[in-house]
């Protein structure tokens, strides 16, 4: 079949291996400090910062380029005080019911419970929503592929975007999560995949003393 789409010259910029290494490291070093923070400030975020990194995020690649994703950035007061009362009472429903022994066990260790305060404190709600399809002017259907996937890489394209700006997030995925679609007025072919909370960790903030696996664990060479 003859291929009658557009190409145009790829824009790369080659580096020298010790560019390549130093770069690699340097963005280790970034990365590394990244943590996880249920304790946050309601110190304003510019809303620059936030269009920004979901422009980021925006540019991770997905199947067959359908950018299967959309997100809602949160600041409203009212609309994150009903947020978080639907939240917990999914969490409380968790905790009390659905979640099993070996789950609360292995939530432990990181002090969380039902209560989610972060919710209306932080200045910044990003809820990530999947687009299961899309649908063209005529109303059809048009299928996406490789959504979970796309919108998993896309989520932490976001991620290392705030973190490189100077931000601390929380990634919360209250069960199930469909009250976000309805109090947002998302339609019917989006699915809500994860609400990333987004600002300053507030003071005096403590994080659980884990550990990372190492690079050894992580690695199975093939050389």
């Amino acid at each position: 079949m003859t291929n009658t789409h557009k190409f145009i010259k790829l824009k790369f910029e080659f580096r020298d291996e010790s560019s390549l290494i130093s770069r690699s490291e340097e963005f280790l070093s970034l990365i590394k400090k990244r943590r996880t923070v249920r304790e946050f400030s309601s110190r304003p975020v510019p809303e620059s910062v936030i269009a920004n990194a979901i422009e980021i995020a925006g540019s991770a690649p997905s199947g067959a380029n359908m950018q299967p994703w959309h997100f809602v950035a949160v600041s409203c007061e009212h609309v994150k005080k009903q947020i978080r009362k639907a939240a917990e009472i999914e969490e409380r429903k968790l905790y009390e019911h659905r979640a099993s022994e070996e789950w609360l066990d292995a939530l432990a260790p990181l002090g969380t419970d039902a209560n989610k305060p972060f919710l209306e404190t932080a200045p910044w709600l990003i809820i990530v929503f999947a687009q299961k399809y899309t649908l063209d002017e005529h109303g059809k259907k048009r299928k996406h592929y490789y959504t979970p996937e796309s919108v998993g890489i896309a989520t932490g394209f976001l991620i290392a975007a705030l973190h490189h700006a100077g931000l601390a997030t929380l990634t919360h995925t209250p069960s199930p999560m469909n009250f976000l679609r309805k109090l947002l007025g998302r339609p019917e072919q989006e699915k809500p995949f994860l609400l990333l909370v987004a600002g300053y960790p507030a003071d005096n903030t403590t994080v659980p003393d884990i550990d990372k696996k190492s690079v050894e664990e992580l690695i199975s060479w093939r050389k």
